[in-house]
């Protein structure tokens, strides 16, 4: 990422951000949605110069930021446009979240696995990546468990769950979907970015 790009991506990070913290609909969700993006923040922050990675993974991690900040300024059940969209019964905006769960965080394992030379070949890497995304859905199912349990009822809004029984299940489904769509659509051009990324980190070491 060069650095107009970086500044570009701050840019539209802090006023995103600032937009979210603006009388959000409930304090406490708010926090909770937006922590993992600023914790996402911090880490790139601070990995930047040791392992810096491609255009294209710090644009959707960008995006995945901003479905988080949008989901914690209305809460995930009260988002606009997703009311009634379809003739669904609930609103839907968590599924975008859990969906980008799983196709974004499958963006950075590819990375990390294909850099590090973690595993060999592509059908391997492909299920290591899969298990890793639908680990990482499953813990954030926890955490979710685990605060409700410590806020009992302030922990409804980000539950999110709106009386849907298998929203717990539905979630990491999503979650698996989007990491198998990022797969099949982004590798290609994943290959790449990857491929100048690792050239210039020969040609330039430090």
């Amino acid at each position: 990422m060069k650095p107009p790009i970086k500044y570009i991506w701050i840019i539209i990070f802090t006023a995103v951000l600032v937009w979210s913290g603006i009388n959000p609909k409930d304090q406490f969700t708010w926090l909770l949605e937006v922590a993992p993006a600023l914790i996402g923040a911090a880490l790139l922050a601070l990995t930047y110069k040791l392992f810096r990675l491609t255009p294209l993974l710090y644009a959707f991690i960008l995006l995945h930021c901003v479905v988080l900040m949008i989901g914690g300024h209305y809460t995930y059940a009260e988002v606009p446009l997703f009311d009634g969209l379809f003739d669904a019964q609930r609103n839907n905006y968590d599924k975008v979240g859990h969906f980008f769960q799983g196709f974004v965080p499958a963006l950075i394992a590819r990375e990390i696995l294909i850099r590090k030379h973690v595993v060999n070949g592509r059908g391997w890497r492909s299920v290591f990546i899969i298990s890793i995304c639908l680990a990482f859905s499953a813990f954030y199912e926890l955490i979710e468990w685990w605060v409700a349990l410590a806020t009992g009822e302030n922990a409804e809004a980000f539950l999110g769950t709106q009386g849907y029984v298998w929203d717990t299940q539905s979630d990491m489904a999503f979650a698996l979907l989007g990491a198998i769509l990022s797969l099949l659509m982004l590798s290609r051009w994943h290959d790449q970015q990857l491929e100048r990324v690792m050239n210039e980190k020969v040609i330039n070491p430090d």
